[in-house]
């Protein structure tokens, strides 16, 4: 009974969340449901005399806990809203405006512009200062830099984001991709003035000072652009590629290991997992979750990693105790704990989804099919390496043809030849700059290593990418189809699942 109790307020909840993301239904609505679940509660527990008392165990009586969660999710959600506009800024929109306000985010580097996520808190006009709170999205030039903590004075036209096409002809919902952050408000090309510097979070400053000093030293030893691949394989920075190296990771169909840091690193879990697999168990756990721990706070330690890094964490847990499919409610509490936090991640943030559905792979799907793989050598982990692989493409294929439109035709080939590497490469970066704040010449070695692998890696993806059947655009990639898969997914599994987990309840 409290499985299913469970499993009805996380139902319950999450599919609160999914709706109010897709449907705006009011404030009042949410609260209207509360009404429905506390009579749905009072209707199964108050009955005539002459009728015996429901047990508690039957199934009706979770209907009221469904709803009282479903109510909870969206009003959750509309929570998230409260501070969607600011009546101050609105009556400005459109305007050229003078702002005062803090970077609170890691400066975001593209090719030919810089993007700073600003806490807003005042609005200037003439000789009066108007308090505001408010996030804001300032697009400026690429020099002169400014870093995390530092207070501003913006001059320039205020305006709310706007969705556009992508490459493929989706319309991409801009707007709720910056939301999921909190930010509503767009000022592109101002003048800046600095004001302060040094203001953020202590912690997170030195963070971010740790991540920009960790790529320093990367590239004292590596050239570009396998310098720009190695930084979007550790810390997403995916834009120092450029426009046309992107194009090409995703006419070959890795586009993911660049753009989503999170899957990268749910990847090299299990291959951290692996370097340790001589210990014994407890330390094996505790040795494995320190290294990725470790490695999040080196990369700098963003929402994204962080999030990633707790899923990493799971799929650890469940190979070392051998009880994967018991893993499911830690797995399921952890995706609860983080929509708790932001339920705009559930819908618009795809590192998240894909992140959770990765780790779902790793410990479900790759059990089913390390028997087929029998004729890889386990030297080097090289069978682990390809199950994992082969297992999260398969199962997050759905979602990245939905999600990025474009169907690459020889994704699977470019997948197995570049992803068996991947955590050998993220291994060998990884301690050519952890190694370089001791020496440059004794990082070296390890960056000519990871030299090699990313060479290898480009060249893969450019040979296949330049295919003339390399890739197909996959115009309006139905969500519908999208859920019909994974209820396929699922009945494949009900069916050729191990026996031990036949006996286990999920």
């Amino acid at each position: 009974m409290r499985d299913r109790l469970l499993l009805a307020c996380l139902v319950g909840f999450v599919l609160g969340i999914l709706a109010r993301s897709f449907f705006d239904f009011g404030f009042a609505f949410g609260l209207f449901l509360l009404v429905v679940a506390g009579a749905l509660y009072l209707s199964g527990n108050i009955a005539p005399l002459s009728r015996p008392p429901r047990r508690t165990g039957q199934g009706r009586s979770l209907l009221p806990v469904f709803v009282f969660a479903l109510a909870l999710g969206m009003l959750r959600f509309d929570v998230s809203e409260l501070h969607k506009n600011n009546p101050i800024l609105d009556s400005h929109l459109n305007e050229r405006v003078t702002l005062l306000g803090k970077v609170v985010d890691e400066p975001d580097e593209r090719e030919n512009s810089m993007r700073l996520t600003v806490a807003l808190d005042s609005l200037v006009t003439g000789d009066k200062k108007f308090t505001v709170a408010a996030r804001a999205l300032v697009v400026s030039d690429l020099y002169p830099k400014f870093r995390y903590g530092d207070r501003l004075l913006f001059t320039g036209r205020l305006a709310k984001p706007k969705n556009f096409a992508d490459p493929s002809g989706e319309i991409f919902d801009y707007r709720s991709y910056l939301a999921k952050e909190g930010v509503y408000y767009q000022i592109t090309s101002p003048k800046i003035q600095p004001v302060a510097f040094g203001q953020g979070n202590f912690i997170m400053a030195k963070l971010f000072d740790l991540k920009q000093s960790f790529l320093e030293r990367v590239s004292a030893n590596l050239a570009e652009p396998q310098t720009s691949l190695l930084g979007g394989l550790l810390v997403g920075a995916k834009r120092s590629l450029g426009q046309k190296l992107l194009d090409d990771f995703r006419r070959a169909g890795v586009i993911h290991i660049v753009v989503l840091s999170g899957y990268n690193i749910t990847i090299i879990a299990a291959f951290i997992e692996r370097l340790f697999s001589r210990f014994r168990r407890n330390l094996r756990l505790i040795l494995a979750s320190t290294g990725i721990i470790l490695f999040a706070v080196m990369v700098g330690a963003s929402a994204t990693v962080v999030r990633a890094t707790v899923m990493a964490l799971l799929v650890i847990l469940a190979r070392a105790t051998g009880r994967p499919y018991d893993i499911t409610r830690a797995l399921l509490l952890a995706g609860f704990l983080m929509v708790l936090q932001n339920p705009k991640i559930l819908v618009f943030d795809s590192s998240f989804q894909l992140s959770f559905m990765s780790t779902l792979a790793l410990i479900y799907v790759s059990p089913m099919l390390e028997k087929y793989f029998t004729f890889v050598t386990e030297k080097f982990s090289l069978r682990s390496v390809a199950v994992a692989t082969l297992a999260t493409q398969i199962f997050v294929l759905p979602m990245l043809l939905y999600k990025m439109g474009e169907l690459s035709l020889v994704a699977l080939p470019v997948n197995l030849l570049i992803l068996s590497a991947i955590p050998a490469t993220m291994l060998f970066g990884f301690l050519a700059g952890a190694v370089g704040f001791l020496s440059t010449a004794l990082a070296l070695p390890f960056a000519l290593v990871a030299y090699g692998l990313l060479s290898y890696e480009l060249q893969v993806v450019a040979f296949f990418s330049h295919l003339p059947f390399a890739s197909v655009a996959v115009k309006d990639f139905p969500l519908w189809f999208v859920v019909f898969l994974y209820l396929f997914y699922f009945v494949i599994f009900l069916r050729f699942r191990p026996p031990q987990a036949r006996r286990v309840r999920v």
